[in-house]
Formats: C-alpha cells, structure tokens, sequence
C-alpha cells in the first residue's frame, strides 16, 4: 500500500526519498508528543503519590469521596472530546487537550504508584519501554500488512473490558491474573497495529494542520497502547507494598 502510494507521490512530482524524510519527520513528531504526554504523566504521578503520603487529608479528599469518579473517569472524558472533536478543533486546542489528558492520567494513576515498591515500578516501566519500542518498530518496518488484526484486537478489547468489570465483583485473583496475560497481549498487538496505521495515516493527510492533528491523536493512540501495556505488566511482575 505504501509503495503504492509512493509512486502516486512521484508523478505529482514528487520524489520517494522526500516522501520517506517526511514520513520519518512525521514519525518522530509523533512519538516525541507520546514520550513526553508519559513524561507529563509519570511527573504529576510521582507528585501526587507523594504529597498522598504526607497529607491523608488530601487522599481522603481525593480517593474517599465524590471526587474519585472525577480522577478516574476525567482521562476517558478528554480522550472522548479529542475524538469527536478532531474536525472542529484547532491543532492548539487539540495539543492542549492532550496535555490535559497526560496530567489527568498522571493524577489518576498516583493511587497505582502507591501499591507498588519504587524499585518494581521503574524495572516493569524499563520492560514495557523496551517491549514496545520492539513492537512499534515492527510495526513501522513490517512490510506485511496487520489491517487483518484491528477487528481481531478490537474484540478481544471490548472482551477484556467486559472480563474486568465481572472480576470486580468477583475478586478472583486467577482471573486478574488471566485478564493481565491477555491485556499484554492485546496491547502488544495494539502497538504493531497503530504503528502501521500511523504510518498509513500519514499518506492521506493534506496541510499543515491536518498533518499536526494526526500526529497529536498518532500519539494519543500510542501513549494508551503503552500506558495500557505498563499496567497489566505490573499487575503481574510488579512487588506490592
């Protein structure tokens, strides 16, 4: 497909080499907006975590009362409003939305942070960091199509969903165990898939601000994939307090 597309870009005039030097400058756009949205989130993260430790009167207002559902469901709210946004969005308005979003996330995964010693948090983010630079570079560099696996992944999503909602009320630690092994996979998978997709993508964007918004919400896909993938990995690998 891509091949196909860079011959199109020749008889407009131009060449594969400036087609290839705009897809990596594209590339690098977006994973430099996803290392720095977990960045944004691993510092609002450690912050929150530790002034949660010195101050129980700001955990119980965050965690032990109505403010609660505002931290946890606050993140799929903005990744909502960047969805269905994207056409009316500006690719500022966009940018700031993500930003928020990374905050908001390092906000509601502080509580995480605290179940888990220092020492397993930074060796599982070390294991996530390498196993998805291994996927997406795959992902990146395949010549062999992975559109067949987005149906495949996406309901086998929907199910882990569903499978983690059951498990709260069923509390049975083999099934988190189960559900954390398939959501690795999942989102291993997910990773490999976005990547190309991103690639893909970039081949229908036209102008300056269709190409920034694609490399916002680029980002935004792969920041859920590794963010995702960083959870399930500590659920099974990670040493609780």
């Amino acid at each position: 497909m891509a091949d196909n597309l860079r011959q199109q870009f020749s008889i407009d005039g131009v060449t594969s080499a400036e087609i290839d030097q705009g897809l990596r400058s594209h590339m690098l756009k977006v994973y430099n907006y996803m290392a720095s949205g977990v960045l944004l989130t691993g510092i609002v993260a450690m912050y929150f975590s530790q002034a949660i430790m010195n101050d129980a009167a700001l955990a119980q207002t965050i965690f032990g009362g109505p403010l609660v559902y505002v931290v946890m469901f606050s993140p799929f709210i903005m990744v909502l409003v960047m969805n269905f946004g994207i056409n009316k969005l500006s690719p500022f308005a966009l940018q700031a939305c993500y930003w928020v979003f990374a905050a908001l996330m390092g906000v509601s995964l502080s509580s995480v942070l605290l179940m888990y010693t220092g020492s397993s948090v930074a060796k599982v983010f070390f294991i996530t960091a390498a196993t998805f630079g291994s996927l997406s570079l795959y992902g990146y560099t395949t010549k062999k199509s992975l559109s067949g696996m987005g149906s495949f992944l996406f309901m086998g999503l929907v199910g882990l969903i569903i499978a983690s909602v059951v498990n709260i009320f069923l509390q049975s630690g083999m099934m988190e165990f189960v559900i954390s092994v398939i959501g690795v996979l999942i989102f291993a998978g997910l990773t490999a898939y976005d990547t190309q997709k991103i690639k893909q993508m970039y081949f229908d964007g036209h102008g300056t601000e269709a190409m920034s918004k694609l490399s916002i919400m680029g980002a935004l896909k792969l920041y859920l994939d590794f963010i995702n993938m960083f959870l399930f990995l500590l659920r099974l690998f990670g040493s609780r307090n």
